[in-house]
């Protein structure tokens, strides 16, 4: 950590907010301008604290780039820090979120609205491809990854719930490394219609508030590997086990996170609104990201356990890898579902294989997206 003198709470979390602002296109971009920020610029920190933090930000479940904005504050200016950068860093994020999710509500089924939206899906399938290969990549051990993926993903479109496969995965990685040895010697540790009149969206289905704050803490308390998992527990529960979404609008929830800055976890807010007016889009929004404020403070102990322990790592190692299985079911349902043309399957393709050469295009290509639905209605 730099020596220079401790900046205040207010001032760290102006700075994040400054990032949560301008940094579109991802976690890789919001790390990379809170580097330039509190490493280049102001130097608050050293390069090496830096990585190690985001590092360890990678160990617990969450969005890693607004963990890193919380523990970045926490190490910086203590628990106000903590509160406030976490806070400010989502806050755009979440503001942009409720206001597309209010013209969503409305304005979704218009003509215009559904070329757009037409056009913007393939990319989606695009986008989630991608992810799945460039997550794929990182895998240590690529026979044993792909089959244990490949297994998660099968159980998954059968209907299995992810957070038991995410378990399983990390469970089965332990038996086949171990051989069992370690683990006997005890040692163990329906469809939401848009259709209603404006007044309704803000007040209707106030009951559906336990359910979204239970269901979106869990996923923000598993969520593991990467935000594109996110979509896998969507799909699970809000179109297979409630029946609240079509897969079409969870295609479109994904598209708008793209080109929002700030994380892509603010999704919650966009359907925490359809499901329950604006006091789902808050109850979501603290839910999905109350995990990573509680998590951050103890992160420098999970750190030690996760170095001292070598069935901790490989645990987590076969989360990882089911992580993996996950994102490919959640593809192929949105391919099902969102390419029904020949020029849909066209423009997956195209995205992908832009996406290999310039990862950080996702925004661009989002919106090119709707401009070609809208110039091309009825060919996707």
């Amino acid at each position: 950590m730099s020596s220079g003198p401790r900046p205040g709470a207010l001032r760290v979390a102006l700075v994040l907010l400054k990032v949560g602002v301008i940094a579109f296109g991802g976690p890789v971009t919001h790390v990379a301008f809170m580097r330039r920020e509190l490493v280049e610029r102001r130097r608050w920190l050293d390069q090496e604290t830096f990585l190690r933090m985001f590092a360890a930000c990678n160990l617990i479940p969450g969005p890693s780039s607004t963990e890193l904005a919380i523990f970045a504050g926490y190490r910086l200016a203590g628990w106000p820090g903590l509160l406030l950068s976490g806070a400010l860093f989502i806050a755009p994020a979440m503001a942009a979120m409720l206001a597309i999710a209010w013209a969503y509500a409305r304005f979704g089924t218009s003509a215009v609205a559904v070329a757009a939206l037409g056009g913007v899906r393939p990319i989606v399938v695009g986008i989630v491809a991608w992810a799945l290969l460039d997550l794929g990549r990182r895998i240590a051990d690529r026979a044993l990854g792909i089959v244990l993926a490949a297994l998660t993903g099968l159980l998954s479109l059968l209907g299995m719930n992810p957070v038991l496969l995410l378990v399983a995965g990390g469970l089965a990685l332990l038996a086949v490394r171990y051989g069992g040895t370690w683990l006997r010697r005890g040692d163990g540790t329906g469809c939401l219609s848009l259709a209603g009149g404006p007044g309704l969206v803000l007040l209707a289905h106030g009951e559906r508030l336990p359910v979204l704050f239970w269901t979106f803490l869990e996923v923000g308390a598993v969520s593991f590997g990467s935000g594109y998992v996110l979509f896998a527990y969507l799909h699970a529960d809000f179109v297979q086990g409630l029946h609240w979404l079509t897969p079409l609008q969870l295609a479109d929830a994904i598209a708008i996170g793209q080109v929002t800055p700030g994380p892509v976890f603010t999704t919650a807010t966009f359907l925490g609104y359809l499901f329950a007016g604006v006091a789902g889009a808050l109850v979501g929004t603290v839910a999905i990201f109350l995990p990573g404020f509680v998590l951050v403070p103890f992160l420098d102990r999970i750190v030690r356990l996760e170095e001292a322990s070598p069935p901790v790592r490989t645990f987590l190692d076969g989360v990882n890898m089911a992580v993996i299985g996950l994102i490919a079911a959640v593809t192929l349902q949105l391919g099902l579902s969102s390419i029904r043309t020949p020029m849909a399957a066209v423009v997956a393709v195209a995205c992908f294989a832009i996406l290999l050469r310039q990862p950080l295009a996702t925004p661009v290509l989002v919106l090119a997206g709707a401009a070609l639905g809208l110039l091309s209605a009825g060919a996707f």
